[in-house]
């Protein structure tokens, strides 16, 4: 199992480390900083870190030597020609930082609010827009969710072929990509999005998946928390499936695939809309076994009244064993599962918001 976690946190970059059973903060980095997404690279053990600094713009760092010292990045932008065009986008969040595959050393992807995703051949020291994706007509219809413009959250690289590059898109569906990028196809049939117009709740491009992941043993099985309910893929997205009666709720941000066994998966539900706010006011996961078809709910070490936690899309991380979970909450609180969920061991309630989970690698 994996001793050391990383947070991305609305006030800095935290290291927590476990020893002797008991795990407790080891370093906390750019103290006071807005960092909303953190990465660690495979391939060479690099620590990427993005930051919204509001007024000051985007910031993106990069440590070689785990965290004892960071080097600052070019973040993604957009290029100067569109300042000229109808759109003048401009970079507000890095929303998803991953590497482009073990044969493509250097290469990385990045999404951003608003839609657009980059690639950088140099580990971070440069970024490209992926023209492709941005010009496609479709992207035009995409719309924000609990953003104010469209982002793309999540990047999955098949460990088959890293040629072929599938993103969640809020609110713009799931894209799909088998040549890096040179071509792209809008590929969530069978979702369902009950806040459009009935002759456009199954519109692909309008879709909104909350989170997707993929099981890196059996890359063809994906899962998607949706803000309308639980959707699998068993076809590497070429169609989904709706989850029937998901426990507790439909709706939720983070979700969790077993790394080797696709049947497995967990969730983190809540109340929608408006409200979101755990179900009741009791933190639980639901955690299915068997693609689906039934649920367990696990709340043991979890707070079961008066509980306002929300877990954020990337809050939600699962390590290479497949048995221990970490999940991060809105109200600092941090919870560790050494048994797949069931139960809960709180190691830290005061932290700052948390934005993103990672497990060292």
């Amino acid at each position: 199992m994996s001793e050391k976690l990383f947070l991305a946190t609305r006030k800095g970059f935290f290291t927590l480390k476990k020893k002797t059973d008991r795990w407790s903060i080891d370093d906390v980095a750019f103290l006071g900083n807005n960092a909303t997404m953190c990465f660690q690279d495979l391939r060479d053990r690099a620590l990427y870190v993005a930051f919204d600094h509001g007024h000051f713009g985007v910031k993106l760092h990069r440590s070689d030597d785990d965290g004892k010292t960071w080097k600052e990045l070019s973040p993604p932008a957009f290029p100067k020609v569109l300042e000229d065009a109808e759109e003048k986008p401009s970079v507000s969040e890095i929303w998803s930082l991953e590497s482009a595959g073990p044969d493509k050393v250097g290469s990385l992807w990045a999404g951003t609010i608003p839609g657009g995703l980059f690639h950088s051949a140099d580990r971070g020291d440069s970024w490209q827009l992926v023209t492709s994706l941005w010009n496609r007509e479709e992207r035009k219809e995409w719309f924000g969710g609990g953003k104010d413009f469209p982002g793309i959250h999540s990047i999955c690289v098949d460990p088959r072929d890293s040629d072929k590059v599938m993103l969640g898109v809020s609110c713009g569906g799931v894209w799909v990509t088998e040549n890096s990028g040179e071509t792209w196809n809008c590929k969530a049939e069978g979702m369902r999005a009950e806040y459009m117009p009935p002759e456009r709740t199954h519109d692909p491009n309008i879709q909104d998946p909350h989170i997707l992941v993929q099981c890196p043993g059996h890359p063809d099985a994906l899962w998607v928390q949706h803000h309308n309910g639980i959707f699998k893929s068993t076809d590497c997205a070429n169609s989904w499936q709706e989850i029937e009666n998901p426990a507790v709720s439909p709706f939720g941000f983070a979700t969790a695939v077993h790394p080797t066994d696709p049947q497995t998966a967990w969730f983190v539900p809540g109340v929608k809309d408006e409200c979101r706010v755990p179900v009741d006011g009791k933190l639980v996961v639901t955690r299915t076994t068997d693609g689906g078809k039934s649920f367990d709910v696990l709340g043991e070490g979890l707070p079961q009244e008066h509980c306002y936690d929300i877990v954020f899309r990337h809050c939600l991380a699962i390590d290479s064993t497949g048995s221990q979970l970490a999940m991060g909450s809105s109200t600092g609180s941090l919870w560790i599962s050494e048994n797949g969920g069931e139960n809960w061991l709180n190691v830290a309630q005061h932290l700052p918001q948390i934005y993103c989970v990672r497990f060292a690698n």
